[in-house]
């Protein structure tokens, strides 16, 4: 009896946690998404350039890619009560000096700490969903974060924009950025307060090994490694418009920052519908049919928004961007999947740290597509490199998952 109440206590102290990280997504994702797809008008606004708009995509690529490993290491080493706290702090310095900035330079140094809470985590989300929650559970338990990390970008984006058409790029940003510090203390009082270390999770980093990354890819599923490859192509084509789509849509189509932010807000409800229906399918019948779904419309995205001549349109463009996180849940159970148990949150960071750096020139090279030759150009260059990404995983990757 008294081992069923440890069972019983120790299972909600797991639940409790998982919720705890998932409010901490969703109370930064609403401060960072008032401002987070604008922040290229902002860089506009304090005076940079189109390439070098183009070059804080590529660093932003670049950090979140050498974040992701150290970030799994660093869970593994101080907990996963006080790495979440770590790297609040990290981000909210970078808020800081997002917020002070007198010139696009100082943007570019924010960006280091910003990039601390948004990348340095992943690895510790995907390792508590994957100790937590068994394999024909995982895709919902992606499922339920994902909606909790893009239900404020809903919210938020239509407001960021209002802010932005009241008071101007530069201001506008600032009222939002002062949002997201206050949800960044707040964030960082509720890790600190609720979250619960388990006996399963101390007695875990108790025995944690240590392996070398080189060690740590040879032990990783070589279906794995397939998907990552991949996953590789479709990120690159996405990095290569995807920071020029708020350029496009208001210098080129000429939709105002209002309705580019409820632009967003319909991609990620069109996201948030899909979800659950596709979560619950994918545990039952399996990941890869709905990740080379995600991966088409990956592709079909930039396509739609470079055919796109009016607002009308654009909407039926961010309908499809929406519909690229029909696998995104899939895709992420299935990295956990077929990751090794005794380290799945160095796999993904490993996993995140590859595909991130492979990616990290995509938006450069797109600010001189757009710049050099014509403003959709990265866009059909996405659509065809993201078609490559889908017939490799689709010819290649089989669902054969470790324990």
């Amino acid at each position: 009896m008294k081992e069923k109440f440890e069972g019983l206590k120790e299972f909600s102290a797991l639940q409790r946690n998982v919720v705890v990280i998932s409010l901490a997504i969703f109370f930064l994702g609403l401060g960072e998404n008032l401002w987070a797809k604008f922040i290229p008008k902002y860089l506009e606004a304090l005076g940079a350039g189109v390439l070098a708009i183009g070059l804080f995509g590529t660093m932003e690529s670049f950090l979140d890619a050498i974040y992701q490993y150290p970030g799994g290491v660093i869970t593994d080493k101080i907990g996963r009560k006080y790495a979440p706290i770590l790297f609040n702090v990290l981000g909210l310095i970078g808020f800081l000096i997002y917020f002070f900035s007198m010139g696009w330079q100082h943007v570019f140094i924010g960006l280091f700490f910003v990039m601390g809470w948004t990348s340095f985590s992943g690895p510790a989300i995907f390792a508590i969903i994957g100790d937590s929650l068994p394999k024909t559970k995982r895709a919902m338990g992606f499922t339920v974060q994902s909606i909790l990390k893009r239900l404020p970008i809903v919210i938020a984006p239509p407001i960021g924009g209002f802010l932005i058409a009241r008071y101007g790029v530069y201001t506008g940003v600032r009222v939002g950025l002062f949002v997201t510090i206050f949800l960044a203390f707040l964030t960082i009082f509720l890790q600190n307060r609720y979250y619960v270390k388990t006996e399963t999770e101390l007695h875990k980093e108790q025995n944690e090994t240590e392996n070398s990354i080189l060690a740590l890819f040879r032990a990783i599923n070589p279906n794995l490694k397939r998907l990552l490859l991949s996953d590789i192509f479709v990120r690159t084509a996405e990095g290569l418009s995807e920071t020029f789509i708020i350029l496009y849509a208001t210098n080129i189509i000429g939709v105002t920052a209002f309705q580019f932010g409820t632009l967003i807000a319909v991609q990620m409800a069109t996201s948030i519908m899909v979800y659950t229906p596709v979560a619950r399918l994918s545990d039952r019948i399996g990941r890869k049919p709905f990740v080379i779904l995600t991966f088409i419309f990956f592709s079909l995205f930039p396509l739609s928004i470079a055919l796109s001549k009016n607002f009308p349109l654009l909407i039926i463009a961010f309908i499809i961007g929406g519909l690229r996180e029909t696998g995104e849940p899939p895709r992420k159970a299935m990295i956990v999947d077929l990751s090794p148990k005794e380290a799945r949150g160095r796999a993904a960071g490993l996993y995140y740290l590859i595909r991130g750096l492979a990616v990290t020139p995509a938006a450069l090279i797109g600010g001189f597509l757009y710049e050099e030759i014509a403003p959709q150009t990265p866009f059909t260059a996405s659509f065809t490199i993201g078609m490559i990404g889908v017939l490799i995983f689709s010819l290649t990757v089989k669902e054969k998952y470790s324990e």
